[in-house]
């Protein structure tokens, strides 16, 4: 087994008599594996300091410069240096500065004439402590990337399940799977244009292709029919609403309950006259305001068996003139913002 080599650890020493920064360095070095950095002026050793890693500062409170009690002041505000082991050197006699140090945010105190035996030791357990804080530091973060790797697993796994579970429905639908992928980026795409944060958007990114899942409920006659759907047959197709719902509905996933949510309220228009519920403006989910104005516009402009693909033109005239009739305001005005990216997106999946 390979032996563990000791780390390299560097002690700030700051003090304006030479005498101690010499007594102090030398005792340092039979600390072993740790290098003494000594500075009698103590505005050179913050400058020093904010560019350095260091394991322990020794710092004496008598300075003419800047006393004990300012320089950890300015030390602890230096980035990275919240924790590092401070160990302050003062008179028997100045009980009052200690405390004031403490709150400072001094760990340890020595008091003059510094006994060496004392020193050494104090100063040996601080480093150790040190060590191991930074140990547990480097575990966490491992930790963190190993985490944040599995949960990368996760979420991919459970677009494979959802993707899967879309093309399911795919297959019953004339619909194709590159009218899920447009749709769902289109519907990140007005959540950016909203200002919705990063994770909402990617939430709705994933969750958007299960808008139609339940449409695998809906008999072919139905849903295949060439032509245009008389009321009986439109109030049997507007099941699938429900139906989806009904199937997303109480996972532990958070992304199959928002596409619980978008399945049931999709087809709900702005102004109340949609379904299932007739909700009316933000009654309705925004994911689902959202998912409106992508499903539609993409449906639009997709050859389907029983209709040929409208022109852009004519759908953003369609989107235009139910701007706040069937569809959300603010949701078309984010999505006709972000043409370029529009156009990126549909030349993008095709199919």
């Amino acid at each position: 087994m390979e032996e563990h080599t000791p780390m390299i650890q560097h002690v700030l020493i700051v003090d304006d008599t030479e005498v101690n920064l010499v007594l102090f360095g030398a005792l340092v070095k039979k600390l072993g594996n740790c290098v003494e950095h000594v500075f009698s002026q103590p505005l050179k050793a913050l400058e020093w300091a904010a560019e350095n890693d260091i394991d322990l500062v020794i710092v004496d409170y008598m300075m003419p410069e800047m006393d004990g009690l300012q320089f950890i002041n300015h030390f602890r505000a230096l980035a990275g240096c919240e924790t590092v082991p401070l160990l302050m050197i003062t008179a028997n006699d100045q009980k009052q500065v200690r405390y004031r140090a403490l709150d400072s945010g001094a760990n340890d105190f020595l008091t003059k004439p510094v006994d060496k035996v004392e020193f050494l030791a104090r100063a040996k357990n601080m480093l150790v402590v040190n060590e191991a804080n930074k140990h547990l530091a480097q575990r966490a973060t491992w930790l963190s990337e190993e985490v944040r790797k599995a949960t990368a697993e996760i979420v991919a796994r459970e677009r494979d399940t959802v993707i899967r579970l879309c093309r399911a429905a795919e297959y019953r639908d004339p619909e194709t799977g590159a009218h899920i992928l447009r749709m769902a980026h289109f519907s990140k795409l007005i959540a950016a244009g909203l200002g919705m944060p990063l994770a909402q958007q990617e939430l709705l990114l994933e969750a958007a292709p299960m808008h139609d899942i339940g449409k695998v409920g809906i008999s072919d006659n139905i849903l295949l029919k060439p032509g245009r759907l008389d009321e009986a047959e439109f109030n049997v197709m507007k099941q699938h609403a429900q139906f989806g719902y009904e199937l997303l509905k109480g996972s532990s996933s958070l992304v199959l309950q928002t596409g619980a949510d978008i399945a049931l309220g999709h087809h709900e228009k702005f102004d109340g006259s949609g379904y299932p519920s007739g909700l009316k403006g933000e009654e309705i989910p925004i994911f689902s305001r959202i998912v409106a104005v992508a499903d539609v516009f993409d449906a639009l402009t997709s050859e389907r068996p029983y209709k040929k693909a409208w022109t852009l033109e004519a759908a953003v005239e369609f989107l235009v003139a139910g701007s706040g009739q069937h569809f959300d305001p603010q949701c078309v005005n984010a999505f006709l913002s972000a043409w370029e990216q529009v156009l990126e997106i549909r030349d993008h999946y095709q199919g």
